[in-house]
């Protein structure tokens, strides 16, 4: 069923589709409508769930990862500081090997305070073991918990999944919206079936001490289950597609890639700008295309190096900073062509922190920057007499 709706219902309308049993959150601006719509089903009758309400997303975070724990489908949401309050759960819930659910509406973090966004808040927690996706429109935010579901659980993977969605510009934007039949959720979403959980009449330990004979090899595993994730996301895209007749790309999706000499590289709502970008420098005769990264964790380094193999030069946009270093998904993509007889020139450039506007001529800035010397870490309209006071 389609209808025009806020971001943050359309991802509460799929998740209440996605059956969880347990939902726990802390408001936080920008994601709070997606948890509020949630407690309104649930308090109504339209959701048999238990929403529970907490202190904090610390709270919140710990409450999901005990639900699981015990055998039950669960969703959190949370944005920016509170995403950064929940990191002590969020290592423990991808060491635990948890399958959970969490949406992440990308906020900048503080300080100063700043409540627009920019994707620092989820690069802060990159390395968690978490799955990490980034959606593009409010369509493919709400497919991605679908997907997340299905991926999370697979017993060949059971680590947790973030979907990034930016916010305000997802969150609360208004968009037409196919909302699925429960049915055919229920066709491609089967009850989750834990492969173990919490139960006195089969005791088990989670999250126990390891010493350093054994605490490598936890790491490994979960490495381990990454990979096995890069095969099994685009499996599950091709069902997704073939029950839902829309394409998520999986991994990485293209945009006018066949002959592209010069290729922009984003994750989330940009790529929608960049397109438009890549469409009127097309006009005047410059060979560029699109690469949108969907999974950022696993890196996904083999479908990106066969999509990029022609290209002449790469424009990397991150809209966060390794401060000290540099932009984490140009960090990344970079690293992947270390050894490589052919490598494209590859330049990074960093826009959109805190919320600032990224225009079509905020793009072509960084396509006429190609030409020039090569960069790692370019931060694109900065106001340099602002930096001076």
């Amino acid at each position: 069923m389609k209808d025009f709706l806020e971001g943050s219902r359309a991802v509460a309308e799929v998740v209440a589709l996605c059956r969880p049993g347990v939902i726990s959150a802390y408001p936080i601006t920008p994601q709070t409508h997606i948890v509020e719509e949630l407690a309104t089903m649930v308090s109504e009758g339209k959701l048999k769930s238990q929403f529970v309400n907490v202190e904090s997303e610390h709270s919140a975070a710990s409450v999901v990862l005990g639900a699981v724990a015990t055998g039950v489908r669960s969703f959190t949401a949370s944005s920016s500081q509170g995403l950064l309050l929940m990191a002590e759960v969020i290592f423990n819930i991808a060491g635990m090997r948890m399958p959970l659910v969490l949406t992440c509406a990308n906020r900048a973090v503080s300080a100063p305070i700043n409540i627009w966004n920019d994707q620092q808040d989820v690069m802060t927690i990159r390395d968690s073991g978490w799955i990490l996706w980034f959606a593009e429109d409010v369509q493919e935010a709400a497919d991605l918990h679908l997907m997340a579901y299905r991926v999370s659980e697979d017993h060949q993977i059971m680590l947790p999944v973030m979907v990034n969605m930016d916010g305000y510009i997802l969150t609360h934007g208004l968009e037409v919206v196919d909302i699925p039949e429960q049915s055919l959720v229920d066709k491609f979403l089967p009850p989750y079936k834990p492969l173990y959980k919490l139960d006195t009449k089969n005791p088990l330990t989670l999250g126990f001490l390891a010493e350093p004979a054994y605490y490598m090899e936890t790491r490994v595993s979960i490495q381990r289950s990454q990979n096995n994730a890069l095969k099994l996301i685009p499996e599950v895209a091709a069902d997704f597609k073939k029950i839902f007749g829309r394409d998520t790309g999986g991994l990485i999706q293209g945009y006018k890639l066949e002959d592209a000499e010069q290729v922009i590289v984003a994750m989330g709502s940009v790529i929608g700008t960049i397109k438009e970008a890549a469409d009127e420098l097309r006009k005047e005769g410059k060979k560029v295309g699109v690469l949108k990264v969907t999974t950022y964790r696993p890196f996904p380094a083999q479908a990106i190096l066969d999509v990029l193999k022609n290209a002449s030069e790469v424009a990397v946009i991150d809209k966060s900073i390794s401060l000290g270093g540099f932009g984490p998904l140009y960090t990344d993509l970079a690293a992947i062509f270390q050894g490589k007889e052919k490598s494209p020139k590859v330049n990074g450039f960093v826009v959109g922190l805190g919320g600032r506007d990224i225009k079509i001529s905020t793009i072509k800035e960084v396509v006429n920057k190609l030409s020039g010397k090569q960069t790692s870490c370019e931060f694109i309209e900065i106001n340099e007499a602002l930096l001076k006071q």
